[in-house]
């Protein structure tokens, strides 16, 4: 058993291909590329918490050069089982001690196995079904071993009969060892900035929209069956209680099919609503500085109020759309065998391309209803949070200035606009049933009396009502979600650009979440002008802003090297906090080499290089977030926290003077802090962001203006705090 069980385990020179492996095989469409083999330092990790954060941060880097997401998870002891059936596909560490080993679990949904069984990858990339109890003890048997012989014990002199002493011992385990940790596990899932269709996809939602329409259409087909058995027996005058209860059990039927159509709907909604949304906060991240640096708060609100019109109007018209054309081609195919072909072969078209005429109008006075609702949004969300500047500052007489003109402006625009939805919602099915009304008394004038033919010329104007009267609304619908679509649509397709990511080769090295401090950092390399090597070299740097013709940087160079405490100062609008944005990853110079380490981006990656250089930015750009003060500081190194680093933060917090505010606040450092919690002061809040920054550990850490809201004192606490705890310095200041 044992070597079979050995037989469904990776190594780890196997872990690189066989996460590709398992990428493939669970259909998350990897990038082509192959994931170099994990440092032969891993295979001398031990078990502490540094050596599983480094095998964590591999496995991370691997997933994210494959264009995933490899998310670390924990493994309680409790629950395992539902864990191993619905954590697929994921990497699951073995525990034990020599090298580590890993099984790699398949999802459930691509190979659904009997009750009790999970799918794993083999590495001959087979796929093996295991049981979960086999599984479960693989996983367990090393942390149970630490209690066994305690719990062993006690079964013995308790004298718990053998029929009961299986049960006994299991629960006994699960008592002591409920709250500890089985190994790593790490799930992968695909990027909210791949495809959205491969998104969807990936959901089911495709299949379950063709099979709505599915239900959609025979719900319509049953429903014409019905009332033309119902009718045909009445007009021909054969209408017996056979006839009734036929048409009875058709109308039965219909129920199971809405049921099942309406089941479908939500499902669709709330799970379509989940990936836009994931995809919206994923875009909203991979903005640039540029695209929001100009924009305000209210500008933000917007655009959230937006998101949330675009995924309830689009899913909203979807529905009513998708019903509406089921409907319509159903009237057509009614009334084709009417009395009229006129009625089906002109007349209806005529009317449908008249109500997308109607739509397209409504559009256009919605679209300038919309920017005059969005710039009155801005303006007052603006003014209330500026609302203490201008109390204190503005002339009272100028506080509503400007606000009659918009709000008159408002009112005409929002009267034009529920014309064009009445005239819309009224006219389309309205002026149908009245124009179908006409043609059918004309048919009927011109025929024989033909009165069944008639009778389905009547169904098929009412089908083609209805559908009118539910395509109106939709059109409304999607008219708005367009609208809103178009305000957050950078969002969406920021979701999609690729960040620059570093080999996993690269991605251990020289990273340490501990901060060193500088007397203790080691150098490798010596540089032979003055025994230190070069951290950061930068030459020739020119970057200019979008919407400025002249470059801010012209032809920078510098040189940052192991240990240097460096002081940048200059005038105002000079430069100084893009230099510091391009050094530390913000932004990307136009032209220009940085190197770090002498690596440049490309090799390091955008979150390699961000994990080397962190930055303080100026404090109208750095935040304190409503949540923990312990959130506050370690937000940038790791969440959840471990021992370790709650002690780190409360010693920098200590050093820099926050100990008095820390034996203040009820919670000390679980305390809630921000908009909704304690309130920081001005002074407060520059430390936070100083020991943010310090507490990641970076090689390079620079401080953009971030001394000038301190006191003497506390900025002598905060350079002596600085000074100890930096490996190697830039401080943006002025002179």
């Amino acid at each position: 058993m044992k070597e079979n069980l050995a037989a469904l385990l990776w190594s780890l020179s196997e872990l690189g291909s066989g996460l590709e492996a398992l990428a493939r095989k669970s259909e998350l469409q990897p990038l082509g590329v192959q994931v170099p083999h994990p440092p032969s330092s891993l295979a001398s990790l031990d078990n502490s918490s540094a050596s599983r954060d480094a095998l964590s941060q591999w496995i991370e880097s691997a997933g994210n050069w494959l264009g995933l997401e490899a998310e670390p998870s924990a493994v309680p002891y409790e629950g395992l089982e539902q864990l191993l059936e619905n954590a697929g596909p994921a990497v699951l560490q073995v525990p034990g001690n020599g090298l580590p080993r890993f099984l790699f679990l398949l999802p459930r949904s691509l190979f659904p196995r009997r009750r009790g069984h999970i799918a794993v990858l083999a590495p001959d990339l087979r796929t093996v079904s295991l049981r979960l109890d086999t599984a479960r003890t693989l996983l367990c048997c090393a942390l149970e071993e630490t209690a066994a012989p305690e719990v062993d014990r006690l079964l013995d002199e308790t004298g718990i009969p053998e029929a009961r002493r299986g049960r006994a011992r299991s629960a006994l385990l699960l008592e002591r060892l409920r709250t500890k940790e089985v190994g790593g596990c790490w799930q992968l899932r695909q990027s909210p900035g791949a495809t959205f269709w491969s998104q969807a996809k990936r959901a089911g939602l495709p299949r379950r929209l063709g099979t709505l329409l599915v239900a959609h259409a025979a719900e319509y087909f049953l429903l014409i069956t019905s009332w033309w058995l119902i009718g045909r027996a009445a007009l021909s005058g054969h209408l017996d209680h056979g006839w009734l209860l036929a048409w009875a059990l058709i109308l039965l039927t219909l129920v199971p099919f809405h049921v099942f159509g309406t089941w479908l709907q939500g499902f669709i909604a709330i799970n379509g609503g989940l990936l836009f949304k994931q995809r919206l906060l994923f875009g909203t991240l991979r903005l640039r500085p540029e695209e929001i640096r100009h924009k305000g708060v209210g500008q933000f609100l917007g655009e959230v109020m937006e998101s949330e019109a675009v995924e309830l109007l689009a899913v909203t018209s979807g529905f009513q759309g998708l019903t509406a054309v089921i409907e319509l081609i159903a009237a057509e195919i009614v009334l084709t065998q009417g009395v009229s072909r006129a009625l089906e072969l002109w007349l209806l078209p005529l009317w449908i391309g008249l109500t997308l005429f109607m739509a397209v109008r409504y559009f256009r006075r919605r679209q300038r209803w919309t920017a005059a609702r969005l710039s009155m949004t801005n303006d007052l969300t603006e003014r209330m949070v500026g609302h203490r500047t201008r109390l204190a500052q503005e002339a009272r007489q100028k506080w509503h200035e400007g606000e009659d003109e918009e709000l008159e402006r408002y009112l005409e625009l929002s009267e034009s606009t529920d014309a064009a939805a009445a005239l819309l919602t009224a006219l389309a099915p309205r002026g149908w049933l009245v124009l179908g009304t006409f043609g059918l008394t004309w048919a009927f004038v011109a025929s024989e009396g033909l009165n069944i033919r008639l009778a389905i010329s009547l169904g098929g104007i009412l089908l083609a009502y209805r559908a009118l009267k539910r395509i109106s609304t939709g059109l409304i619908m999607m008219a708005d979600a367009v609208i809103s679509w178009q305000k957050v649509a950078p969002l969406f397709e920021a979701a999609a650009r690729r960040q620059l990511q570093g080999s996993p080769a690269v991605a251990l090295a020289p990273v340490s979440r501990t901060p060193v401090p500088c007397s203790d950092a080691k150098d490798d390399t010596r540089d032979s002008d003055n025994g230190k090597d070069a951290v950061m070299e930068a030459h020739d740097l020119v970057f200019r802003y979008q919407d400025r013709g002249e470059p801010v940087l012209r032809g920078c160079s510098l040189t940052v090297r192991s240990g240097d405490r460096l002081l940048l100062e200059g005038a105002s609008g000079g430069g100084k906090s893009t230099l510091a944005s391009l050094l530390v990853g913000l932004r990307v110079p136009q032209s220009g080499l940085l190197l770090l380490r002498g690596l440049d981006r490309q090799t390091l990656g955008d979150e390699g290089w961000r994990q080397r250089v962190v930055s303080a930015p100026q404090f109208h750009e750095n935040h304190v977030l409503a949540e923990t003060f312990a959130f506050n500081l370690l937000m940038g190194r790791r969440w959840p926290p471990h021992e370790e680093d709650m002690v780190e933060a409360s010693a920098i917090c200590r050093e820099l003077g926050l100990a008095p505010l820390l034996s203040k606040m009820p919670a000390g450092m679980l305390q809630m802090v921000g908009e909704t919690g304690w309130q920081l002061s001005h002074g407060e809040r520059s430390r936070v962001y100083i020991a943010r920054a310090l507490l990641q550990g970076a090689e390079v850490v620079i401080f953009d203006e971030s001394f000038a809201a301190l006191d003497p004192e506390n900025v002598k606490l905060a350079l002596d705090c600085v000074q100890r705890r930096a490996r190697t310095l830039l401080v943006v200041a002025h002179p």
